[in-house]
């Protein structure tokens, strides 16, 4: 399945049904008197919170959304039917912006949520509604108001338990193939991944979910390269996998430029909890391995791991440290100091 975290669309809520103008009229009641009924609401496009989905895909190939109209009243006090509801089912971690000013209409977390993004037009009052003392016969009754209508954006931020960041072909992906049954593109150049990808780590009883994110280079939250469209997914990942290639000459450099764009982009992001971890060391001999780790730790001001997602040296230890960064996640993580 291919993966989409944008889409636009055009939503149009329904119109309300008109009220009748009708008169009663039977034999033997000369002076019936009005009885035209009421119009219907018109239909609401609603956003719903599905647990069952993680792309918005859909949404590319059908862009329009109408609700249905509300039905007219008729004779004898008869209202019409409420027009019918449009449902849009979206991931969980989509927002829901408006189109014309950018505000934030909607943030669907929870499975199950609900939020009205269009509503339906009101109903008409029918003549009856208007009969009086002094106005026994009204020959007028009220239209209709239209729906809402409105051009949306829906953003997909993937929420998931732990997130891998880095450079490019740092072996974020081949970490995540090693440690879940998710397979996504390994190929031996930069860009490798173009789209998230997500994966369920399971170790013993304990399961999370792992999310491959396109690496990220100088510059990322000005729009470089892939930009900051997927530094949006980092938000909502409760803690970061933070790995560096051990096969590079400046791991601590390579470290820097990544922690300078977390903290350019802000959102809380470099206040995560963020597990450090030497990857590529069966490429390394021990020696090499130590001294860039030494230096890797330097820079990070924090311990760093070692591992391999190819010959799965340290890949337990790092999943054990997740864990019980997870676990620990609950709590307020302490503010990390930005990277010079």
């Amino acid at each position: 399945m291919r993966f989409a975290d944008e889409a636009r669309i055009h939503v149009k809520a329904g119109d309300g049904g008109a009220g009748c103008v009708s008169f009663r009229r039977e034999k033997f009641i000369p002076r019936g008197g009005p009885d035209g009924g009421d119009g219907a609401r018109g239909g609401d496009v609603i956003a719903l919170c599905d647990g069952n989905l993680n792309t918005l895909l859909d949404y590319r190939y059908q862009r329009h959304f109408k609700a249905g109209t509300g039905g007219h009243g008729s004779g004898r006090n008869r209202s019409g039917e409420a027009g019918a509801d449009v449902i849009l089912p979206l991931p969980p971690g989509t927002q829901v912006f408006d189109e014309a000013d950018a505000s934030l209409l909607a943030d669907l977390v929870r499975p199950g949520d609900r939020v009205v993004l269009a509503k339906g037009g009101r109903g008409g009052r029918g003549n009856a509604f208007f009969k009086s003392a002094t106005n026994q016969a009204p020959r007028h009754a009220q239209p209709g108001t239209p729906g809402e209508e409105r051009d949306l954006r829906f953003n997909l931020k993937l929420l998931a338990d732990a997130g891998l960041i880095g450079l490019p072909n740092a072996g974020k992906s081949t970490f995540l193939a090693a440690v879940s049954r998710a397979r996504p593109k390994i190929a031996d150049y930069p860009f490798t991944t173009l789209k998230p990808n997500l994966g369920l780590v399971a170790r013993g009883d304990d399961t999370f979910v792992l999310a491959d994110l396109p690496g990220l280079i100088e510059g990322a939250h000005e729009g470089v390269g892939l930009g900051d469209r997927f530094l949006g997914h980092v938000e909502r990942c409760r803690v970061l996998l933070h790995l560096v290639d051990g096969t590079g000459e400046d791991v601590a450099g390579a470290y820097r430029t990544v922690r300078r764009e977390l903290v350019a982009y802000g959102a809380g992001v470099p206040e995560k909890t963020e597990v450090v971890a030497l990857n590529k060391c069966d490429a390394l001999t021990p020696e090499v391995a130590a001294r860039r780790q030494k230096a890797l730790a330097r820079a990070a001001k924090r311990p760093v791991l070692r591992c391999s997602g190819v010959s799965g040296e340290g890949v337990g230890a790092v999943v054990a440290a997740l864990l019980a960064a997870i676990g620990a996640a609950t709590q307020p993580a302490p503010a990390l100091e930005p990277v010079a």
